[in-house]
């Protein structure tokens, strides 16, 4: 019942769908919390199954790339984009880790007509705490009239925009593979809730 409400939705309207796949995935979160506590590696798991359907990977892949993207080789693009596919689900899992059972608020929902990128906010609410705002970036597909995110902003910083900031100068000296390389050493590394704790 709620996959084919998600699947119309991301048809419809990106405001429907980010609510519903943001709350299926906080929800989730929140009921495994034990689970994660034990083997935060499930973070992992929870992030492919729940959020990357929604998540146009592929373009945030190329457009961290930038202006440099007509310069990498060609061969080394699908390896590129499954790496970096693996490495934002290790990163939103790092994300995550720090999530319990604080409410989120999304904005409400409004018509999508003509436009192709809209934006979509959320708020995170902690009781002592300052609030956490997040806006997710959305985009339409113009041949499967689907919409997925691409792009999460959390106070202000975009995911997408850091990335392409700290992958740049290696671009430009190391090449692509160096890219890879550091994504790997990223994924390879543990879920460790504690730190991002502390980190939070």
């Amino acid at each position: 019942m709620f996959c084919s409400a998600v699947t119309q939705a991301q048809e419809i309207n990106p405001y429907v769908l980010l609510e519903e796949v943001g709350t299926k995935t906080f929800n989730r979160i929140k009921q495994e919390r034990q689970l994660i506590d034990d083997n935060p590696e499930l973070l992992r798991k929870v992030m492919e199954e729940e959020l990357l359907p929604y998540i146009d990977y592929k373009f945030s892949a190329l457009k961290v790339l930038g202006k440099y993207y007509k310069s990498v080789p060609r061969d080394k693009i699908p390896e590129y984009i499954s790496i970096f596919r693996s490495y934002l689900i290790t990163t939103y899992a790092l994300g995550m880790a720090y999530y319990n059972g604080q409410d989120v608020e999304f904005q409400p929902v409004r018509e999508v007509t003509d436009e192709t990128m809209v934006t979509v906010r959320a708020v995170v609410k902690e009781s002592g705490r300052p609030d956490i705002n997040l806006a997710f970036k959305l985009r339409k597909n113009k041949n499967t009239n689907e919409w997925k995110a691409y792009d999460m902003v959390a106070e202000g910083i975009s995911l997408l925009s850091s990335k392409q900031s700290e992958f740049e100068s290696i671009l430009r000296k190391d090449g692509l593979q160096k890219v890879i390389d550091l994504m790997n050493n990223t994924i390879s590394k543990p879920i460790n809730i504690d730190a991002e704790k502390k980190g939070s």
